[in-house]
């Protein structure tokens, strides 16, 4: 049954039914539109050879007066002759519309009061035909050469039943020849659905071999415009999705790194305490502060590696309020002075204009001093470090520069990177666990922000970081 409704979704069975439509609608309408011509093209010879016939015996009624006197026997074989040829009836009319002559002998001396005969005697042509009875009507006027009124209108009404018998035995035919090419149209869409389909099955069984771990090379199937694109989309992902599966495999190993770090260090302390007897309380005490700096720092990581985890669930557990972004930026600069001076840098703040707008304290105020931190670590002694304020109708912006080492241009691309470090022979004395910076970009994300960076190796670094002022969820 799945194999069935598959089937029906598939393109091979959307072909088909193109196909069969192709072949079916056009075949109708060429056989309706021949069929119809041809019954207009019978009606009008029918018309035609029935019009010449009555036009010379409308000459032979002026000649024998026949409309004054009905009697002459060779008009009245002449018209029992037409009307038995035509298997019709004929009535002559006078210029009163009283009926002289009918060959059913039904109502002669009647008045014919009749649309076509009125039509005859106002000099418009007048024929019709009815499809239902099969009858084809036909007034034809009677009057001299010498005098211009009529004298009077023959009306004749013939059976076109030969005609209706040759078009049914068309419109059968035709119905036959209509099976005949929606067969055909199923034997061709069966055989083109199968050759047009074979590039798209190669593209399935390339993605499964490849999902199977068949093969490792990228996939293609240049048959068609459309099967190189699904490719190449596919194959971009695919790329993608090895880079991602490296960064998670480097992530797990930095993890795992950064976390065994410290605690080696810790055990080579501890193993030294216990190994020693009569340890100086000097000694003992600088083991212990060693312990305790790398205690610390397995600390700073773990909480580093929550605070990312939490940056990388849904938006959702943001807490959103209408703040003050001057007066957070404040309170920012006014945190990390202490660990500034200690190197006598400056700390500037510029604010522009006061600035209101939605924001999570906790995350923007991390992803701020975060850079801000990285601008004091990685600077020069007696530097500074100079945060900007600025906003527009939509947008903040907040930038933070500073005059320190400035990035190598090959690294920029990978200072988001987790655990990522520019200069790693300088990253323990500096100290930080490497994770600050994709923590400042995913909190800057989460607010629908976007940050840049522009730097130069010796000139210092520039963080420019945008946010909405209102924020949409």
């Amino acid at each position: 049954m799945k194999k069935k409704a598959n089937f029906f979704k598939s393109l091979r069975f959307r072909i088909l039914i193109i196909l069969i439509i192709l072949g079916i609608v056009p075949s109708v309408i060429v056989t309706r539109m021949v069929i119809s011509n041809y019954e207009d093209r019978a009606i009008a010879v029918r018309i035609d050879k029935v019009k010449s016939q009555c036009d010379i015996l409308c000459s032979l009624l002026i000649r024998e007066n026949y409309l004054n006197d009905s009697s002459s026997q060779i008009v009245n074989s002449k018209l029992e002759l037409l009307s038995n040829v035509y298997n019709g009836r004929i009535l002559l009319v006078d210029r009163d519309f009283k009926i002289v002559k009918d060959t059913f002998g039904v109502d002669e001396g009647a008045t014919l009061l009749s649309p076509l005969v009125i039509k005859c005697f106002k000099g418009e042509e007048a024929s019709a035909y009815n499809k239902n009875t099969q009858i084809l009507a036909l007034a034809v006027p009677v009057k001299s050469p010498e005098v211009k009124q009529l004298q009077g209108a023959m009306l004749i009404c013939v059976s076109s039943g030969e005609i209706a018998a040759t078009i049914e035995e068309v419109d059968q035919k035709s119905i036959l020849i209509i099976g005949i090419i929606v067969a055909l149209a199923i034997l061709m869409g069966y055989v083109l659905s199968t050759v047009l389909v074979k590039p798209f099955a190669r593209v399935t069984k390339s993605i499964e071999d490849l999902t199977d771990g068949y093969q490792n090379e990228e996939i293609s199937v240049p048959d068609y415009t459309e099967t190189e694109l699904i490719t190449d989309a596919f194959n971009k992902m695919l790329n993608r999705m090895r880079v991602l599966d490296e960064s998670r495999q480097e992530f797990v190993s930095n993890v795992s790194h950064e976390l065994k770090t410290p605690l080696t260090s810790m055990k080579v302390l501890a193993d030294s305490l216990v190994g020693q007897e009569g340890i100086p309380e000097e000694l003992y005490q600088e083991f212990m502060s060693d312990i305790t700096a790398e205690i610390d720092r397995e600390n700073k990581i773990i909480t580093d590696l929550l605070s990312l985890v939490k940056m990388d669930k849904k938006a959702a557990d943001l807490n959103i309020q209408h703040m003050d972004i001057n007066q957070l930026l404040e309170g920012i600069l006014k945190r990390l002075r202490p660990i500034a001076d200690k190197r006598n840098i400056d700390l500037i703040l510029d604010c522009f204009r006061p600035v209101e707008a939605d924001v999570d304290e906790v995350k923007f105020t991390l992803a701020i001093s975060n850079l801000v931190e990285n601008g004091i670590k990685y600077n020069v002694d007696d530097g500074w470090v100079r945060v900007t304020l600025d906003a527009d109708h939509k947008y903040f912006y907040v930038t933070v520069a500073d005059s320190g080492m400035g990035i190598p241009e090959e690294s920029i691309d990978r200072i988001f990177e987790r655990f990522y470090r520019v200069d790693k022979s300088h990253s323990k004395e500096i100290g930080g666990t490497g994770l600050g910076l994709a923590i400042t970009r995913s909190s800057i994300a989460m607010h629908h922000g976007a940050i840049k960076v522009f730097s130069k190796e010796g000139e210092g670094t520039t963080f420019s970081v945008r946010i909405p002022l209102s924020y949409i969820p």
